[in-house]
């Protein structure tokens, strides 16, 4: 941990007081590894980060959805929230867990990204209206309980509200992007970005 720019002093771990140590050894010894992203800030506060990290572990690699299902809802939640480190850092995560380059692209440039699976699709869109909306349509909350039931879909509305905190706290604090790693995310529009619905391959091949 290095302080470098943001807006709060993100202290190195020689300054962590013992409360403080303690967050720090648990998280790196953690599936974690190391102390990235909002906890650096939101280490000031030791008992919050502590919560936080238990929380944040279960959301990321514990749910009942695979891999590639959990992360493409949390870069659909840190492009909406125009995130740059949030994204950064997961849609790598979202490309090693199998998730399709090209989705991934257009969720990044606030374009429509084209889905074959439809488990992908209906996670997409779940994510999508709910960051934007407050909200899901019947349609779209019946889609995930029919294929992951009331578990998955509990889980599932977790993990996006979840990261919507983790986006909020790194644009309120300014935690910065690793050094050399440029922001991935374009401005598209003011305030929050409003992604477009996905598109099925029969769809996007009529447009042809």
């Amino acid at each position: 941990m290095e302080d470098r720019m943001g807006r709060l002093h993100l202290p190195a771990v020689d300054e962590l007081t013992p409360d403080q140590r303690k967050v720090y050894d648990e998280v790196v010894s953690g599936p974690r590894g190391r102390l990235v992203g909002p906890l650096r800030a939101v280490i000031h506060s030791p008992e919050l980060a502590t919560r936080w990290s238990r929380l944040g572990e279960f959301l990321r690699y514990s749910t009942l959805l695979p891999p590639k299902l959990n992360e493409l809802a949390i870069i659909v939640a840190g492009r909406h929230w125009n995130s740059q480190l949030e994204f950064y850092i997961h849609a790598e995560a979202a490309k090693v867990a199998g998730l399709d380059a090209a989705s991934i692209e257009a969720i990044r440039l606030g374009q429509a990204p084209i889905f074959v699976a439809d488990e992908e699709r209906e996670v997409y869109e779940y994510a999508r209206l709910l960051v934007q909306t407050g909200t899901v349509p019947d349609d779209v909350h019946a889609a995930i309980v029919a294929r992951w039931g009331a578990r998955g879909a509990v889980e599932l509305t977790g993990v996006i509200g979840y990261y919507t905190m983790v986006s909020m706290t790194l644009n309120a604090h300014g935690i910065p992007l690793p050094d050399g790693a440029a922001p991935p995310l374009p401005k598209l529009q003011d305030g929050p970005t409003r992604l477009p619905a996905s598109l099925r391959v029969a769809e996007d091949i009529s447009r042809d």
